[in-house]
């Protein structure tokens, strides 16, 4: 029997936050309403507010229930992927056949840039898990580091922010990215703070620049400067930059073909340690994959703060990312 061919299902990939999760991507390679500087998977070129059903929901569920069906079972069902999720109208659907299909917790993680429509809201309330983003404490520094679609005001999205977590009956955990430089400074922190006392997330998770970002000044901050701006927050706070973190791997019962190593690694850049994790293969039998990969052309590697990250590139562009190699 041959493999599934999935398009739109990938992993499950290490996280942080959400242990291993199973993703789905929604939205076209870098569709998204930012073009955030720190974006792992580059520059967007597709930059939009416009909500459509950008791949066919059913396609999307059959794809889940066959990846299910063949991969390691996660501990997330992940809408994410390679652009801004709430994007596609039908979201709230797509949770709703999630929840069908498996009792596996569903997870959005979204930059909350649309959260100030009253659609989005109610797509995104069968979530078990919303996890959206505030990267700035004012208009200005929104500009710099977001670099928004014009639409989209900065009072408006940290107001959909308040009043979608006033509603959420679960969880919402607020990411707090930092950029050395920019964001990641005590008096920017408060105003960040300050906002987040209005917000009320769940907890708010503090991040920075970990993978390969899409402008080279978009520079990490020391885990020793994070602890020290978490104290900045009145509420739970957790460092969730993920330096360091992939979990040990185990040896996978299911068969890891070259075509899941790729899906993941289009959507997010992993060394790999992070390759061996989220697909549960033996550390060595992952550098060999990798190791393969690089000699066939199909992937590329990058060397940042003292580790090897592999990355699927156009081999036409070196400075783009591609969601399919060719």
């Amino acid at each position: 029997m041959s493999m599934p061919d999935f398009k739109y299902v990938y992993g499950p990939v290490p996280s942080r936050r959400l242990g291993r999760s199973l993703g789905v991507d929604l939205v076209p390679f870098k569709t998204c309403t930012y073009d955030c500087i720190y974006c792992q998977l580059g520059r967007t070129t597709d930059q939009t507010t416009r909500r459509i059903e950008y791949v066919a929901t059913d396609r999307v569920l059959a794809e889940l229930k066959a990846k299910l069906e063949t991969a390691p079972p996660p501990d997330y069902v992940g809408l994410a992927g390679s652009g801004e999720p709430t994007l596609h109208a039908r979201i709230g659907e797509v949770i709703a056949g999630i929840k069908r299909l498996t009792r596996t917790p569903v997870a959005v993680l979204t930059n909350g840039s649309l959260l100030w429509d009253g659609d989005v809201r109610q797509a995104l309330m069968e979530a078990d898990l919303v996890m959206p983003s505030l990267d700035a404490g004012d208009e200005a520094v929104f500009q710099q580091v977001n670099r928004p679609h014009r639409q989209i005001a900065f009072e408006a999205m940290v107001e959909g922010l308040a009043a979608f977590t006033a509603r959420f009956p679960r969880l919402v955990w607020l990411e707090v990215l930092l950029v050395d430089g920019i964001t990641g400074t005590e008096r920017h922190v408060e105003k960040i703070a300050a906002l987040t006392r209005r917000i009320r997330p769940g907890r708010v998770q503090l991040n920075t620049v970990t993978r390969p970002p899409a402008e080279g000044f978009a520079r990490a901050v020391s885990r020793e400067r994070l602890s020290r701006l978490a104290q900045c927050f009145s509420g739970p706070v957790e460092l969730i930059s993920d330096s360091g973190s992939e979990s040990p791997p185990s040896h996978s019962p299911y068969a890891v073909t070259d075509a899941d190593i790729l899906d993941l690694l289009a959507r997010r850049p992993c060394t790999a340690g992070g390759v061996a994790a989220g697909l549960r293969l033996h550390i060595q039998e992952a550098a060999k994959r990798l190791e393969s990969l690089v000699k066939a052309g199909t992937l590329a590697v990058l060397q940042k703060d003292g580790e090897i990250f592999y990355l699927v590139m156009d081999p036409t562009n070196p400075d783009s990312f591609v969601k399919e190699p060719t």
